[in-house]
């Protein structure tokens, strides 16, 4: 039936069961099912790295629910050249272009080299989310022999790899080279070599390092002529291929993957049909997150945004809704965002335990699901304090410095939020993200809402009485006048722009707050809200 409820009524509960319909056709075993994220590490991770974690996550917990093992292996590509220095990172690393990331130096000296450095800048965002994960390094699966089997295939039908690729991307390149990367035993650079033949019983690969173009930039081979083992990790296969023998290897289900890297993904999927004879793994695509500019937010580009700066001012699961809300769709996304998706997490807690009323059953199961997923199946017992972000912002703004919690826990407790003078822990952690912003931001991130013809005309007035009107008592009274002259009640007013500047129905005399926050702040703000949300 349509309108059945699959598990927690989410689209991770329907993909597990597609997943376990689809393995149980193919014969394949159901007693592991392990879904997989790649783990680049040639340039500090973004919070799109922890996307891939979060929704493949996802997908592990859905199964399990579902009664079925299942895991999520995190494949480490350290064995990955080095392309290029990307921004943030020391112009020093320069010197190393081409060489795998394992082997370079951690610049900041405090990890055993560059590679371990950037995987436990992931990992540290990834533990902070409750991701669960095991952690596969691609050199260890190269240097053990764990990919041999598959190498071994892919070169012995070196040709025909050659010809899927052609056909499906155009690129010619392999028709006449091996899909393999030796590593130079001379200058140790990976992708100035050049392999042309496989010498199947000596379980080598001949190589002439010659140099290279990758992504524009040229790389001076040494002119060093040699053979690479690949049983013992002297080399890697090239992204076109290595995807399938990992996956294979590996015995991958499931993988999510963006749409800047779909044309490699669908060789692959060739790959493991035609050459290794394994059905690769269930895919979703999804899109990738932009900058307020519209440039993809990438490590290599500059416009790095990390998940640690995300934590310094929203909680763990306030990015993993941003990763699982949704998959269609790019996304323009920057810190500005942050107190939206914390307000819309605490809505959703709401929801979850009964404050606020869905009526659609399957709409209420979509969003208590969701919710549940930020926890990964394991919510809180009792529903949280929800202290509007941009009230703590004000009051973190105002409060006496020294007594700043005394302040803030007494005007919580006169505004309704607190029933004792005692802050919680997590109230305390929300204002220091609170503390963090005002310290770094100014802007105001206001609440969208439907205004009526006499709210957007009083709305209006307010603005241009902002222009002139400096003083808090005036503004107060303003605000009253504004109200009776538009025939709405004063009461009715004041909700409307307590929501469209802090998102509750109220908060602190707003004289006060409109001059705490800076009288250009508000008027921007009531802008942008005339701006955006038409007349009932």
């Amino acid at each position: 039936m349509t309108d059945t409820i699959i598990g927690h009524g989410t689209w991770f509960d329907k993909t597990a069961l597609s997943i376990v319909e689809r393995e149980r056709k193919l014969g394949r075993s159901l007693d592991l099912i392990r879904t997989e994220m790649g783990i680049g590490i040639s340039g500090i991770p973004h919070v799109g790295h922890v996307g891939d974690a979060a929704r493949s996550y996802g997908v592990s917990v859905a199964l399990m629910a579902q009664g079925y093992g299942s895991e999520l292996v995190a494949f480490a590509d350290d064995k990955d050249g080095l392309r290029k220095v990307p921004a943030g990172l020391p112009k020093s690393l320069e010197k190393y272009l081409g060489l795998p990331v394992r082997e370079i130096p951690d610049p900041y000296k405090c990890h055993g080299n560059f590679a371990e450095h950037i995987k436990l800048l992931l990992v540290d965002a990834l533990d902070r989310c409750g991701v669960q994960y095991r952690i596969v390094s691609g050199a260890e699966m190269y240097e053990k022999g764990l990919l041999a089997n598959e190498i071994k295939a892919i070169l012995e039908n070196a040709k025909k790899v050659g010809t899927i690729i052609q056909e499906e991307v155009g690129q010619e390149k392999y028709e006449a080279a091996l899909p393999y990367f030796a590593i130079c035993s001379q200058c140790g650079r990976i992708y100035t070599t050049r392999s042309y033949e496989f010498l199947p019983n000596e379980g080598k690969v001949l190589y002439a390092c010659e140099g290279m173009e990758v992504k524009g930039q040229w790389f001076d081979g040494c002119g060093h002529k040699g053979e690479a083992d690949y049983r013992k990790g002297e080399g890697k296969l090239v992204w076109k291929v290595e995807f399938a023998a990992r996956w294979k290897a590996l015995d991958i289900r499931f993988e999510a993957y963006g749409k800047d890297i779909a044309d490699s993904v669908r060789v692959n999927d060739r790959i493991c049909r035609e050459i290794l004879k394994w059905d690769p793994p269930t895919h979703v695509q999804y899109e990738m997150f932009l900058d307020k500019s519209g440039k993809k937010i990438s490590k290599s580009a500059g416009n790095v945004f990390t998940p640690q700066v995300w934590f310094r001012y929203g909680s763990p699961q306030s990015l993993v809704l941003l990763m699982l809300k949704r998959f269609v769709g790019t996304r323009s996304l920057s810190v500005v965002d942050i107190p939206q998706y914390m307000s819309e997490l605490d809505e959703l807690e709401d929801i979850f335990f009964g404050k606020k009323r869905i009526t659609d059953k399957k709409e209420h199961a979509k969003l208590t699901g969701l919710y549940k997923y930020c926890w990964w199946l394991k919510p809180p017992d009792s529903p949280r304090i929800h202290v509007p972000y941009n009230l703590l912002v004000y009051l973190v703004r105002v409060a006496p410095t020294g007594s700043e919690l005394d302040y803030i826990t007494q005007k919580l407790l006169e505004y309704g939020y607190l029933k004792e003078m005692k802050l919680s822990a997590d109230i305390c952690q929300r204002i220091e993200y609170a503390r963090n912003w005002a310290k770094d931001f100014e802007e105001i991130k206001e609440t969208g809402m439907t205004l009526s013809d006499q709210e957007r005309s009083a709305t209006k007035t307010l603005i241009d009485a902002l222009q002139s009107e400096a003083g808090e008592t005036q503004i107060q009274t303003a605000i009253f006048s504004i109200a009776r002259k538009h025939n709405i009640k004063p009461r009715r007013f004041f909700r409307t722009l307590y929501t469209l500047l802090l998102g509750v129905s109220e908060g602190p005399r707003l004289g006060p707050y409109i001059v705490a926050m800076g009288r250009e702040n508000v008027i921007d703000a009531l802008d942008r809200a005339l701006k955006r949300h038409r007349s009932k």
